[in-house]
């Protein structure tokens, strides 16, 4: 008998192993896919907190398949190091500016000139349109999401500035692009990242600072200045990008992809649109604290464009120097403003 029962153990043995071992990959397989996602936006900005809403959107729409840690204001990775930090598998995800890092991504630097930008939704619908119709190589080796652009840059300054003249010798804050828009305005550039930018206004390091609207309140700016110069003509904007590590990308299901790919095309217009809504705020914010808007006159705004224009011919000549269509870039750019201005 104590043989036949041994014998009778063995498969309920067995169908018992069988379970476990299946209830234990059941558990490995719905397992949240664990991520994590960086930027410096400080966490009042809005396009913080669009950031943070992707994110949970693709948790949502996902099914809890995905789960994105989140790190704003540059807690895990500043923004220069966003770029290399992905690539490397620092970040999966990141969020910067690519002026953070010139010379990286000439050919997506062409969407940075002092065009004149009219709306943070022109810019942003450039930057994608610009992306999808020239596939640049210089992101080929991660998985573009999303771009963005913010609304136009202009300058704000704690002394009046009313005329190209004023410009000469002022100190102003500036990254990438910008710097050679200050420097053919005739004022001093000064490399800085925007988190440093209150302060040093605040203890005179710098006399003005090129950046859209949106920082006179998100930034808290508008504390420091006292005029801004509320004129286009020589506008420029500054691009952002949403990259993921491509390995991490590559080893995403196939429908996790596709919720990521529906999420950040969705975005696109939400980015944009919350650009000049921030901008509208920080301007109703420095009219409250009694700064001035300078709007220039025709023959005025005519100098400061004549001005900035050996920046574009430049630029152009560089990339030509890359081997890269500097000239087609700048005429696809100026394309795009045009159909993009009324959408």
């Amino acid at each position: 008998m104590g043989r036949d029962l041994r014998w009778l153990l063995v498969p309920v043995l067995v169908v018992g192993v069988t379970f476990l071992a299946c209830h234990g990959f059941a558990e490995a397989q719905q397992k949240p896919i664990s991520l994590t996602y960086s930027h410096f936006f400080v966490t009042a900005d809005a396009q913080a907190q669009l950031a943070e809403a992707w994110s949970k959107e693709i948790e949502k729409r996902s099914n809890g398949k995905v789960k994105i840690t989140y790190y704003p204001e540059g807690k895990l990775l500043k923004g220069d190091q966003i770029y290399q930090g992905i690539l490397k598998g620092t970040t999966d995800i990141g969020m910067s500016a690519f002026s953070y890092n010139m010379g990286t991504f000439p050919a997506m630097e062409t969407v940075d000139l002092p065009m004149g930008y009219s709306s943070g939704k022109m810019a942003t619908l450039v930057i994608n349109d610009f992306y999808k119709q020239f596939k640049p190589s210089e992101l080929s080796k991660v998985k573009v999401l999303y771009l963005h652009a913010h609304g136009p840059g202009l300058l704000h300054s704690k002394k009046p500035v009313v005329k190209l003249d004023d410009l000469k010798g002022l100190r102003v804050r500036s990254t990438g692009m910008s710097e050679k828009i200050a420097r053919a305005l005739g004022a001093v550039p000064v490399a800085m990242p925007q988190q440093k930018t209150y302060e040093a206004l605040l203890n005179n390091v710098v006399d003005a600072t090129f950046s859209p609207m949106e920082v006179l309140k998100a930034w808290n700016q508008a504390k420091a200045i006292k005029v801004t110069v509320d004129d286009c003509c020589v506008s420029f904007t500054t691009g952002f990008y949403v990259l993921m590590n491509l390995k991490k990308w590559d080893a995403l299901p196939q429908d996790v992809q596709k919720v990521f790919e529906e999420v950040s095309m969705e975005w696109i217009m939400k980015t944009g649109l919350a650009w000049d809504a921030s901008d509208e705020e920080g301007r109703k914010y420095t009219l409250s604290l009694g700064n001035k808007l300078v709007q220039l006159d025709l023959k005025e705004a005519a100098r400061w464009a004549k001005a900035i224009e050996p920046v574009v011919d430049d630029f152009v000549k560089d990339l030509d120097k890359k081997k890269l269509p500097g000239k087609k870039y700048v005429e696809a750019i100026r394309e795009l403003m045009a159909k993009n201005s009324t959408r």
